[in-house]
């Protein structure tokens, strides 16, 4: 492990160029060019056995150990957002519109520096590495399903991932057990009324307040439906009826996301929806259409390989204190992951100290305390080194602590 920590702190000012350097040059979801052909050449001048173009444009390296045994999966997504950056920053992003806002360019420079770092180790190295560089995270259906059905998970035995976090201080590591992050859901409503003057409303159907009714209606299924015991959201984020200002709308477009935890809460809410609909629709004698679209399930946590990493980030150095954190409604397509291979995924933190306001993932004045790179890159490494040590085939099958 001192090997490892040492070797990392060497490589951390080039883990700090390569997330500047993904930083300045940001990829959308799904449009990912420069970014895997980078990420495939670290790794190839590396030596490692490198796929590309996996599950459309993911990167998958392998490094061999010198000696046999299990296989660690480690992953790190590397899309961006259509969010203009508003940084004052030397390594802002040089694409109009595009920014990493969500910390991926980190994700992505500490698992290439984690990989330089166990490549040092090899011929020591007892097992395998799988490098699972994700593109598209941030757009359903993603990355990772694709990923999976191409093949990335073949062969691997537990999966390790992290997420920076610029709400929680650099040194603390935020993990859970069981589900730590929601399905994330997806519906559109389209409420077709009969439009006319503003002076006349007797004589139409006013979409605008039938759509109103329904913002406030839908509130009532989570306090009123939904067991309080189950966490649920129902948002509608988009209300859309344009029209003239003497014009009253014959059509208005709400669209919004539901987040559970819970298979069972998650088909009442899209059940729930609709009832709501249909009866404010029939009852004001206009039309609807609704579609509600599943996005990525709940990421559910394995206990023995989550609290397996809890303790061996206790010995991180730079860790200042190991955390059970509250589950969270934003999603992740990791959960996939963990529907396929037993692990676990954790939050690193990395807030910019002395800021007068912590700005949130997807904010235009994201940024990380580049220090959490190193200890997600540290924390990440003992996991993997420690795993494959207790799991050597020369001691024989061990169980995890």
């Amino acid at each position: 492990m001192e090997k490892l920590f040492a070797k990392l702190d060497e490589l951390y000012d080039e883990i700090v160029e390569i997330r500047r350097h993904l930083h300045q040059n940001p990829e959308l979801s799904f449009q990912e060019v420069e970014t895997p052909k980078f990420i495939a050449a670290f790794h190839q001048e590396l030596g490692h056995e490198v796929r590309t173009e996996v599950g459309g444009r993911g990167v998958v390296a392998v490094l061999k150990g010198g000696k046999p045994g299990k296989t660690v999966g480690l992953r790190a997504d590397f899309d961006a957002l259509p969010i203009q950056e508003e940084n004052d920053v030397p390594y802002k992003s040089k694409v109009s519109g595009v920014m990493h806002a969500c910390g991926h360019d980190g994700h992505t420079a500490t698992l290439l520096g984690l990989a330089k770092a166990l490549n040092s180790m090899k011929d020591e190295l007892e097992g395998t590495v799988v490098f699972i560089h994700q593109h598209a995270e941030e757009v359903a259906p993603g990355g990772a399903i694709a990923m999976i059905e191409d093949g990335c998970l073949d062969g691997v035995d537990v999966m390790y991932g992290t997420h920076l976090s610029s709400g929680v201080p650099v040194g603390t590591i935020v993990y859970g057990v069981g589900p730590v992050m929601a399905a994330a859901d997806s519906f559109e409503i389209t409420i077709q009324g009969r439009g006319g003057h503003g002076a006349s409303p007797h004589q139409t159907k006013d979409a605008i307040v039938i759509a109103s009714q329904l913002v406030l209606s839908l509130q009532q299924i989570v306090s009123r439906r939904v067991n309080p015991l189950s966490p649920a959201v129902v948002s509608v984020g988009s209300f859309v009826a344009d029209n003239a200002f003497n014009v009253i709308a014959d059509k208005a477009v709400l669209r919004g996301t539901v987040r559970t935890f819970n298979e069972d809460v998650r088909d009442l809410i899209e059940k729930e929806i609709e009832t709501i609909v249909k009866g404010t629709c029939q009852s004001s004698e206009a039309t609807y259409n609704y579609s509600y679209s599943r996005g990525y399930p709940a990421l559910v946590n394995h206990k023995e390989e989550t609290e397996f990493v809890a303790e061996v980030a206790k010995a991180v150095p730079g860790v200042e204190q190991v955390v059970v954190g509250e589950p969270q409604m934003g999603g992740e397509d990791y959960a996939y992951y963990l529907q396929h291979v037993k692990g676990t995924f954790f939050f690193t933190g990395a807030e910019i100290p002395d800021r007068d306001f912590t700005y949130p993932h997807h904010h235009p004045k994201f940024d990380i305390d580049e220090r959490a790179l190193l200890i997600a890159a540290k924390t990440m490494g003992v996991a993997t080194l420690t795993y494959l040590e207790q799991h050597s085939p020369a001691k024989g099958e061990t169980t995890v602590v």
